[in-house]
């Protein structure tokens, strides 16, 4: 058969005889062929392939994610290529670059510095469809929940327990903490006064500012983490201190994760609903490559769920 029929074929044109037709695919099974994703983008005719970046695929969060994600992208035809950005500006911004290498059709990415005006401006260079997921992000369709309603959520939790002094693991800039302290300012205008930030992730200084705060502040403490990974760093530690759970420190990760059901005591943590974050930035990522006339920017808040386990309440 000529060359145009084969391309009819393999490219699901209906209008080549059905026995025509049986006879190329038979041959194409047979020989294993596989379509050149590269050399059909460059006749314009996309490789339906979808760049995925994550902050750090080592935390099953992202892992989790990324499954959800290669579902829904599969069952609309779709593939996807995987990067790791680590957190990194620099690594992000080579993440990114190799989206025009390998011709992507579009962009999911969890942003590393979500509001960074570089960031916005590279994403807009590349010129394709492009979600922000688990970060509101300005300027770019996006998908996530709102880590400043979460945070409040812990603080309501960790205050109708009965806390006394508080500490948060991670960094003031996260809207995690930002929506914990105004929840708890909002009751106890000394909040600060009672609170202490952890921001290094080494386990021998974290013990060492553990010991310290449990020696000055001997009433009841309420210990929230930025995710479970730290959380689950900081249960280790509270144990091998001989500090009880829920007793003396009351402690919430964020994420969920698989490890946190399997602990002793289980670890509480804010649940986001994954699958349905990863399917809701796939279809209105392939509806944007499908239909590029619609460029309404779509914000896409999803709701999260403290789940509360023996670590924080009996």
């Amino acid at each position: 058969v000529s060359q145009p029929t084969v391309s009819r074929v393999l490219n699901g044109n209906t209008s080549v005889n059905p026995e025509v037709r049986e006879k190329v695919l038979a041959c194409a099974r047979e020989h294993h062929f596989q379509p050149n994703a590269m050399a059909r983008s460059l006749v314009g005719s996309g490789t339906k392939l979808i760049g995925v970046v994550l902050t750090d695929i080592s935390n099953s969060f992202f892992a989790d994610l990324e499954k959800y994600m290669e579902q829904a992208a599969r069952e609309k035809g779709y593939s996807l290529i995987l990067f790791n950005s680590d957190y990194d500006r620099e690594k992000e911004k080579h993440c990114l670059e190799g989206m025009r290498r390998y011709r992507v059709d579009g962009l999911i990415i969890v942003p590393v510095l979500e509001q960074d005006p570089k960031f916005r401006a590279e994403i807009k260079e590349l010129d394709i469809p492009a979600v922000s997921i688990t970060r509101q992000t300005e300027h770019m369709d996006c998908v996530y929940i709102d880590h400043a309603a979460a945070g409040a959520r812990v603080a309501e939790h960790l205050r109708h327990i009965g806390c006394e002094n508080y500490l948060f693991v991670g960094t003031t800039g996260d809207r995690k903490y930002q929506g914990f302290a105004e929840k708890m300012k909002e009751s106890d205008p000394n909040f600060e006064q009672k609170l202490t930030v952890i921001e290094t992730k080494d386990s021998g200084k974290i013990r060492s500012i553990l010991q310290a705060h449990f020696r000055e502040h001997p009433g009841k403490c309420g210990i929230f983490a930025y995710n479970d990974r730290r959380a689950v760093q900081l249960h280790g530690i509270l144990q091998r201190l001989g500090i009880s759970m829920p007793d003396q420190a009351a402690l919430v990760g964020f994420d969920n994760t698989y490890t946190c059901e399997y602990l002793y005591p289980g670890l509480s943590s804010v649940s986001q609903p994954n699958r349905e974050m990863a399917a809701r930035a796939v279809d209105i990522l392939i509806q944007k490559i499908e239909q590029p006339e619609n460029q309404e920017c779509i914000d896409n808040p999803m709701q999260a769920e403290l789940v509360i386990r023996e670590s924080s309440e009996r």
